[in-house]
């Protein structure tokens, strides 16, 4: 199908990668669907664009990449939303926040977006850690070379 997107304007998707947030995203609950976009150029950032409303678009990245200490442990609720049975199947992305200049851009670390990548099920779950950060510095070595 055809989507018109925030940053790459219309691009062709397959319906089978739509992944589906049963709960929205805190702050746009009526985003249910969405689909994880490559950014040109840069492999370390992906766009996760809504299939509904072409203003509804994050970039992401694995936070992995830039912190690779991340590690959280899921809740039973998300663990049963998600309907994971093996922590393969989990992907785990975070929400940049850009800025001029890039140095200066943040990743959310307390709000990771969770992805069941057999199933295509995800949720923004909110962690209750203090050592993680919604505004947590991006260190551009990692991400300018394109780690993967």
């Amino acid at each position: 199908m055809k989507l018109q997107t925030k940053y790459l304007a219309e691009v062709e998707i397959d319906d089978d990668k739509i992944i589906h947030f049963p709960s929205g995203i805190p702050g746009f609950l009526e985003e249910t669907d969405f689909v994880l976009l490559d950014l040109p150029e840069n492999p370390a950032f992906q766009i996760l664009q809504s299939i509904n409303n072409v203003n509804v678009a994050f970039i992401v990245t694995n936070p992995y990449l830039i912190y690779p200490e991340y590690t959280f442990n899921l809740d039973d609720s998300t663990i049963e939303t998600l309907k994971i049975t093996d922590e393969k199947q989990v992907a785990v992305f975070s929400i940049v926040t850009l800025k001029r200049p890039f140095q200066e851009s943040t990743l959310n670390l307390k709000a990771p977006i969770i992805v069941n990548s057999n199933q295509l099920i995800g949720k923004q779950a909110i962690l209750n850690m203090e050592e993680y950060s919604s505004k947590a510095a991006i260190h551009p070595i990692s991400v300018e070379k394109g780690v993967k």
